[in-house]
C-alpha cells in the first residue's frame, strides 16, 4: 500500500512515517519502479505497535533502542522483553500513582458535597481531607455515571 493509505489505516501522517523512517523507527520500506514507498500488513502490525509505545509514554530512545534490537531478530529476544517488562512494571506503579491521585480527588469532591450539603463545617481544608482513620484519604462515595461524569 502507498503512503497515503498506510497512513491512514496506521493513525500516522506521512511526514511521521517518513520521519520514523528516517530516524530508524520503521524500517525501510519497499519501493516500487517508480520511487514510491510501498507498506505491507507487517509494516501496519509495526506502526500499531509503535503507537501503542509511544501511548504508553515509553521515551523515543526506547522506542528506537526496541526498533533497533528487533531488526537484530530472534538473536535480542530476551533483551526485548526484558525491556517491555521493565516498562511494564513502570506503567503498573504509574497505575498505582494514579489510583491514589483519583482517591485523593474524590475525597475532595466528597468533601465539597458534604459541605455544599451542609453536613460539614464550610470551610476549606487546604486538601487535608482525612477519614476518621487519618489515612488521609477518606473511601469515595458511590457516585451515579452522571454525578461523576457532570464533574470530569
Amino acid at each position: 500500500m502507498k503512503i497515503g493509505d498506510f497512513a491512514a489505516k496506521s493513525g500516522l501522517s506521512a511526514d511521521t512515517l517518513r520521519y520514523y523512517e528516517r530516524i530508524g523507527l520503521l524500517p525501510r520500506t519497499v519501493r516500487d519502479a517508480g520511487g514510491r514507498r510501498s507498506y505491507g500488513m507487517d509494516d501496519l502490525a509495526w506502526a500499531a505497535f509503535l503507537r501503542k509505545l509511544q501511548a504508553m509514554d515509553m521515551p523515543m530512545r526506547d522506542r528506537l533502542e526496541y526498533s533497533r534490537l528487533r531488526a537484530e531478530g530472534d538473536a535480542t529476544l530476551r533483551t526485548r522483553r526484558k525491556m517491555l517488562e521493565a516498562h511494564r512494571d513502570a506503567l503498573v506503579a504509574r497505575q498505582a500513582e494514579l489510583a491514589e491521585l483519583v482517591a485523593t480527588l474524590d475525597a475532595k469532591i466528597d468533601h465539597y458535597i458534604d459541605m455544599e450539603s451542609g453536613t460539614q463545617e464550610s470551610f476549606d481544608d487546604g486538601g487535608q481531607t482525612h477519614d476518621d482513620r487519618g489515612s488521609g484519604i477518606a473511601p469515595p462515595r458511590e457516585r451515579s455515571r452522571r454525578g461523576a461524569s457532570a464533574r470530569a
